[in-house]
């Protein structure tokens, strides 16, 4: 008898691109896809969201020439989505930036991250790198913005239902 594994993740490394970070979202929505929440719900959109932020500030933040950027996704026991982009530049630590003028064409993404996860920050990732974490609670009220269509407007997401052991 197998014993059932408590932790789903997928990790993936890719460029520091523009290209690398739109495939660092679509790949997320793609897993969580996989493992039971399909793209048009909150989960996988508000993670879409997330990961597309993440990656895009790895890009452009972070970017050291010839290095790229990781991208960890966890589920655990603890029904949360535990969001990881880690890039090599660690003298870069994110800030939110609280106020935007409507002349501004950047600075909102953290924002939007932050509205979006439960929790989210920043560590070291030695030797010189960071990593930028957020985590989206999958028992969270789902809101109607992102609500799935077969599912009600009030409530919470979901689980998926467990895979079959072999």
């Amino acid at each position: 008898m197998k014993s059932e594994i408590s932790t789903r993740q997928f990790s993936q490394l890719l460029s520091a691109t523009p290209r690398g970070a739109r495939l660092a979202r679509l790949l997320a929505v793609q897993q969580i896809g996989e493992w039971g929440w399909p793209p048009s719900c909150t989960v996988s959109e508000c993670a879409g969201v997330v990961v597309g932020e993440l990656a895009a500030n790895a890009v452009a933040h972070g970017r050291v020439q010839g290095r790229g950027f990781r991208l960890t996704l966890t589920v655990g026991a603890s029904d949360t989505l535990r969001i990881e982009v880690a890039d090599p530049r660690g003298d870069r630590r994110p800030l939110v930036r609280r106020t935007a003028s409507s002349s501004d064409e950047t600075g909102r993404g953290l924002l939007l991250v932050e509205a979006l996860a439960a929790r989210w920050g920043s560590e070291p990732w030695p030797p010189s790198g960071k990593v930028v974490w957020a985590e989206i609670d999958l028992t969270c009220p789902v809101t109607a913005a992102f609500a799935c269509a077969d599912q009600p407007a009030t409530g919470t997401v979901p689980a998926p239902a467990p895979e079959a052991a072999d």
